[in-house]
């Protein structure tokens, strides 16, 4: 299994222009808020039901999509499990905020597309293939390589 300094390293080497890097620290955190609030716009009565809660915030498949990559960010290190665990429920708030002023699945659905726009616009200026097409893990590294190039800035 490769380390985190493994993944960075081989996400990075399509990822040197500066201008495709700064669609990155745009794009990518918006396509994971997307698909967090795509989650959450899944009914849930089940949920509601099971949790006995009845609210948006706390009872979303949005909790349940998370667990899966964030046992994949544990597996990589437990600083990248933080940083993804509160970014997440920092999508999770927002996309909860977000459903008040706008139907959440359109704008979760305009969000993720025009993100990824970007991101292809990115790589044809960088003049690389993105990651992910060798690699769908890359999907989950692209986020947690995101804030550690933010961080160290």
């Amino acid at each position: 299994m490769k380390t985190v300094q493994q993944w960075y390293s081989e996400y990075a080497e399509s990822h040197q222009n500066k201008l495709n890097q700064s669609i990155h620290y745009i794009c990518v955190p918006l396509i994971f808020l997307s698909i967090v609030g795509l989650f959450m716009s899944i009914p849930n009565t089940f949920l509601a039901d099971l949790f006995g809660v009845n609210s948006l915030l706390f009872s979303n498949w949005a909790i349940i999509g998370l667990i899966v990559p964030m046992i994949f960010y544990t597996s990589l290190s437990f600083r990248v499990f933080l940083r993804m665990v509160l970014f997440s429920a920092l999508c999770i708030v927002g996309n909860y905020y977000l459903s008040y002023a706008v139907d959440l699945l359109i704008a979760s659905v305009t969000i993720f597309v025009l993100a990824w726009i970007g991101q292809f616009y990115g790589h044809h200026i960088e003049g690389k293939k993105p990651s992910f097409l060798k690699d769908l893990q890359f999907l989950l590294i692209g986020p947690a390589w995101v804030f550690e190039k933010m961080l160290k800035k």
